[in-house]
């Protein structure tokens, strides 16, 4: 009978099969030290590289090891949210196998964790190997969610962090489909702190989030913990009725002591109507944004699908089964075959 893990290691896992053998020689380099048990729980979203058939192997060689393999490409939020549901640990380790994100770091984590902490988060002192538009995007995204939102995210942290069983029960109750994993975790609350870090520079493989997906992503953060989108059209509505109003009292004053020549032409009417239009528009969108969420979520479908296990214990499966009745879409979660030991 295995031995029951202390820490369970999260790593969601998308076409990264250059960096797996490292990635895992960096966990157990990392985590042997400390004397107690972990597993570490490998979530393949949907890889077309081969990273699945290293998992197995790796699961094969060390007991530790556990697979899971989503039935297609879910997008790396949620397949922390399976790693997060299958984990068994008393504390849950989030972190991406890329290696941007050292291993080496979890120690500190895990101190602060046995200090009383629930939550530790890994704070990005400096990025290595980015461009100088994607460190200025990032950083302003952060200070941006910080202050929109209700809630106290820290500012440049990724989801790299260590959560405690307790706060990982809350968050398998959390099952919104456009998902913010750092918004959620700090919503949930507990007593929280950070450790600064080194993020590295990418060794193999490219990013997973390009300009597009990092848009998407934003969208989700400001719609999942802000309203100030909608909160801020009322704003703009009052200013523009202040300049129309004060337009048009100029124009009446202009016209009446400078003759009806004065601005008789329809270039003004014109490109007010456009801008007036284009505000619009926009609104629309935003408003549309947090309509098709809603909607989104009132399908209830399964966050995932799961089409297979490797080392996972029975045992485990059916505590995840358990844990996520009641929930909406969670029970629903697993629909493929279970291959574990």
């Amino acid at each position: 009978m295995s031995e029951v893990p202390i820490y369970s290691i999260v790593a969601p896992v998308y076409n990264e099969a250059g960096n797996l053998r490292r990635f895992y020689a960096e966990v157990v380099k990392a985590l042997d030290p400390i004397g107690e048990a972990w597993e570490l729980l490998i979530v393949n979203d949907g890889s077309s590289d081969g990273s699945l058939a290293l998992m197995q192997e790796l699961a094969a060689e060390d007991g530790r090891v556990r697979v899971i393999s989503f039935a297609r490409n879910f997008g790396h939020q949620i397949a922390v949210t399976a790693g997060v549901d299958y984990a068994s640990g008393r504390a849950i380790i989030l972190i991406d196998a890329d290696l941007q994100d050292p291993p080496a770091v979890i120690p500190r984590l895990i101190a602060k964790w046995k200090e009383g902490y629930d939550v530790v988060y890994a704070v990005r002192s400096q990025r290595r190997g980015e461009s100088i538009l994607k460190r200025m995007s990032a950083k302003a995204f952060y200070r941006m969610i910080h202050r929109i939102t209700d809630i106290n995210i820290p500012v440049d942290t990724g989801d790299f962090r260590l959560m405690d069983e307790r706060v990982a029960r809350v968050l398998r109750q959390m099952r919104e489909h456009r998902r913010f994993i750092r918004g959620m975790t700090s919503w949930v609350g507990y007593k929280q702190t950070g450790v600064e870090y080194v993020r590295e520079q990418r060794v193999w493989g490219e990013t997973k989030y390009p300009l597009g997906k990092m848009l998407a992503f934003a969208l989700d953060a400001v719609t999942s913990f802000s309203f100030f989108p909608l909160q801020i059209m009322i704003t703009i509505s009052l200013i523009l009725a202040a300049l129309s109003l004060l337009v048009g009292l100029v124009i009446s004053v202009l016209r009446l002591t400078m003759g009806e020549e004065f601005f008789g032409g329809q270039a003004t009417t014109i490109v007010l109507l456009l801008l007036l239009s284009s505000f619009q528009l926009f609104f629309l969108f935003i408003i549309g944004q947090y309509v098709a969420r809603t909607y989104d979520e009132s399908r209830d479908r399964p966050l995932y699908v799961v089409a297979s296990t490797v080392g996972l214990p029975e045992a485990q499966v059916a505590n995840q089964r358990h844990a996520n009745e009641g929930a909406p879409s969670a029970a629903k979660s697993e629909l493929g075959r279970h291959d574990g030991e």
